[in-house]
């Protein structure tokens, strides 16, 4: 790229021309080779400038060596992306918006959990103790981009309104020096709470590590102490040093031991691995895994829960039966998408089958929990209220350098309840958290009747937000005509891709 410099060379070598000129040399002579000079120094400028614009503009391919060199950022060296959109290179090098402080002010959300600044991305560990909601997550206290991950930390009473605390855990120790990345928590059979976490050692090797609160009679947790003789698994045989992360939390075995599942790749398969502990210090692994699906590739931030077939409440991470189904969610580090599946697992060998093959874990077609940004989420069990609350990461669209630029990078989702479709047994259902409703400050009711084709203006008045609940009734002759004798309850395949969508008209 031309720089300044060579702009300001230019000109000495014409004043240090004028003056060892002879005064006798015509004033046309003495132009023509400042002319030639400047014409030739513009060309070999403008080239530069051309070169310069074909490397920024990322002309050549994605995977070249140029945007290589270019992206040998930390995360890449520790085997993790930053998990931002998939055109990270062009994201890198967008233009930051014109922001002002009121446009600021719009962009920071009021309801979504955030840090009140900096980088943020994988909840960890959230959880429910002596009356307060714990979340743990990612984040780089000393920019709004990816780096220098530690445990952020904050409680609240209601899941909607957070008091920041001081940073659980930081990387002080040669088996996190590199980052203290995500973890699950588990309570055991006395109340009392371990974590396991995933660190980057030194040599960007991912390993598990074990913590636990250093006073369990405190309620807001504040210290946490690493276990002395961390690490507690390194990546097996097979398994790449940087292919071994985000452990599960831990459930019971009919055996009475304690199993977690780690997410992984062999090639193009993705995997979650299974071992048994007894203390979370030392392991036995498992020569079968809990699942694999090919050309998925690495999973991580594997996710392992029951849900009740018959009941609308949540169940503790150990519950097992025949009224249970088993979900096994895994976020896709090649596509940044969450994929879930619904299954069987078996206790007696520690493995897990789909109920339906063809919508398998990290399937394009299979099920999400979300088709917009959301990535990296995590359920815990509240045995407060008896329910399993669904948490995610939304990395924002806009560009690196307008994070930079306003200082703080992404959210979190609006906590979620998470429940089977009992009806169909096929599908999740997710609701915002019930605590959502207490930022209602006023509501309005309205009955109308709706016919076929129209629409019907509803007058709400002056608001900045709406939260807007319909409930419809149908009449019993207009579901006849789609179902027939068939029963809505019927166990039959709800599809939008094959039911015709907004070119049918139906009942419903």
């Amino acid at each position: 790229m031309a720089s300044s410099e060579s702009l300001l060379l230019v000109s000495s070598q014409q004043d240090s021309f004028s003056d060892s000129s002879s005064n006798s040399i015509s004033e046309t002579v003495r132009r023509r080779p400042i002319k030639v000079y400047f014409a030739v120094c513009s060309g070999f400028l403008l080239v530069a400038l051309y070169v310069a614009f074909v490397v920024t503009d990322g002309s050549t391919p994605k995977n070249g060596t140029n945007d290589e060199t270019m992206a040998e950022t930390r995360a890449r060296l520790a085997g993790v992306s930053e998990k931002r959109v998939w055109n990270v290179f062009d994201d890198r090098n967008g233009e930051a918006f014109a922001w002002n402080n009121t446009m600021l002010s719009w962009q920071r959300t009021a309801f979504h959990f955030q840090p009140e600044k900096n980088w943020m991305n994988d909840p960890n560990g959230p959880l429910f103790y002596k009356g307060w909601y714990h979340f743990f997550y990612q984040y780089n206290p000393n920019a709004a981009v990816w780096g220098d991950i530690v445990w952020g930390h904050a409680v609240s009473k209601d899941l909607i309104h957070w008091l920041h605390l001081p940073f659980a855990m930081v990387p002080d120790r040669w088996y996190d020096a590199n980052g203290v990345w995500t973890g699950s928590a588990t309570f055991l059979d006395d109340g009392s709470i371990v974590m396991l976490y995933t660190g980057s050692t030194v040599n960007f090797v991912q390993v598990q590590n074990l913590a636990y609160p250093e006073d369990p009679n405190d309620p807001l947790l504040l210290k946490w102490t690493k276990f002395s003789g961390n690490p507690v698994l390194e990546p097996p045989p097979g398994i790449g040093a940087k292919d071994f992360r985000d452990p599960t939390t831990a459930w019971k075995t009919s055996a009475g031991k304690w199993r977690i599942t780690i997410g992984s790749k062999v090639n193009r398969t993705g995997i979650s691995l299974v071992y048994d502990t007894v203390d979370f210090k030392t392991y036995e692994k498992h020569d079968i895994l809990l699942h694999q699906v090919p050309n998925t590739g690495m999973w991580e931030c594997v996710d392992f829960y029951p849900v009740s077939k018959t009941k609308h409440h949540g169940l503790d991470t150990s519950v097992n039966g025949p009224d249970v189904k088993h979900i096994v969610k895994a976020s896709m580090d090649d596509t940044r998408i969450d994929h879930y599946a619904i299954g069987t697992y078996h206790d007696s060998n520690g493995t897990w089958v789909p109920d339906n093959p063809s919508i398998d874990v990290g399937i394009s077609t299979g099920l999400r929990y979300d088709y917009g940004k959301f990535y990296a989420s995590k359920t815990f069990y509240d045995q407060h209220k008896e329910r399993r609350i669904l948490w995610g990461w939304i990395g924002e669209s806009d560009s690196e350098a307008a994070d930079v630029q306003k200082g703080w990078s992404s959210v979190q989702g609006v906590p979620r309840t998470v429940l089977l479709d009992t009806k169909t047994g096929k599908n999740l259902i997710q609701w915002p958290v019930k605590e959502i409703k207490s930022l209602r400050l006023t509501s309005r009711k309205f009955q109308k009747k709706v016919r076929p084709g129209t629409v019907v203006p509803v007058d709400v008045g002056p608001a900045s937000q709406l939260d807007i609940e319909a409930e419809f009734k149908i009449k019993k002759d207009d579901l006849e005509v789609i179902f027939g004798d068939d029963s809505v309850e019927d166990d039959k395949e709800f599809s939008c891709g094959s039911s015709g969508g907004a070119t049918v008209r139906g009942a419903l």
